[in-house]
């Protein structure tokens, strides 16, 4: 299994971030995507030093909405830069958010904007995050992004008419512990008329745990979970899902897959 969007560089890990790491191993995660929009500018490395804390991890670089007011120009530079580290597979998490609105929502448009220019001049997917602002960001995607680089729509929660408006824009679902909730009935029903080939497991730890961890710290090795859950929802099995959502994370981020056939050949060189 893949985790494809966790924040395990944040203090609720600071006591336990390596025992959290090998649970995750332990649980049959290969690799967990480090999302590196940390606390915000001028720190912009997050997700890097984690993949300098250990080699399950691979990292993305942005600004979160929350954080757009920070951002200078300087800023967008410096992300252009760490977009060629070899470990950076995408542009994110990036986006709206209309719900705090700890931004305004002018500034987070155009901080937005100027991220998709970076990810296209670079040609890399982008990670979205939008809350309650679903039309803007559609509005955005579709004024100046390249449907071509994919992406993925993170901790998506919506209906199957927003599934599908993803989906035809060339987006992957991100399917995390909301799926497992109750009340998510909506959602389940949006995964089970999605193609399995454009769905991602993602945990967003520490945030949202799945049931039966509901209100608890959120972790990559919960990941089994969500997988559970989605596989009751198409009528398959764990294994089946892991192996599809796995190769959906290779075929959508090109740098991972080139990174994974390194870490073969390195391995088979050593045997």
């Amino acid at each position: 299994m893949i985790d494809s969007h966790c924040h395990l560089d944040g203090k609720a890990f600071d006591e336990d971030r390596q025992a959290a790491i090998e649970r995750a191993q332990a649980a049959g995660l290969e690799c967990l995507l480090a999302i590196g929009t940390g606390e915000g500018p001028p720190d912009l490395e997050a997700g890097l030093r984690m993949c300098d804390l250990h080699p399950l991890f691979l990292a993305t670089v942005g600004v979160h909405p929350h954080n757009s007011s920070a951002t200078k120009e300087e800023d967008y530079a410096r992300l252009a830069q760490l977009a060629d580290h070899p470990k950076v597979v995408a542009i994110g998490e990036i986006g709206l958010d209309y719900h705090y609105d700890f931004s305004p929502r002018e500034v987070q448009r155009e901080v937005f904007r100027r991220h998709l220019q970076i990810a296209k001049a670079k040609q890399m997917p982008i990670v979205i995050h939008t809350r309650e602002a679903w039309n803007d960001t559609l509005a955005l995607l579709d004024e100046h992004w390249e449907t071509k680089l994919g992406g993925v729509f993170h901790c998506f929660t919506g209906n199957w008419q927003q599934a599908r408006q993803a989906l035809d824009r060339n987006f992957h679902l991100g399917i995390g512990g909301v799926s497992t909730y109750p009340r998510a009935q909506e959602l389940r029903e949006a995964i089970a008329q999605a193609p399995l080939d454009r769905l991602l497991l993602e945990t967003d730890a520490p945030y949202l745990a799945p049931v039966p961890h509901r209100g608890k710290r959120n972790e990559p090795a919960y990941l089994v979970n969500t997988a559970q859950t989605v596989a009751q929802v198409l009528g398959k099995t764990s294994a089946e899902i892991d192996a599809a959502t796995t190769a959906n994370f290779y075929a959508l981020f090109c740098k991972a897959k080139i990174i994974r056939k390194a870490n073969f050949a390195t391995l088979e060189q050593l045997s």
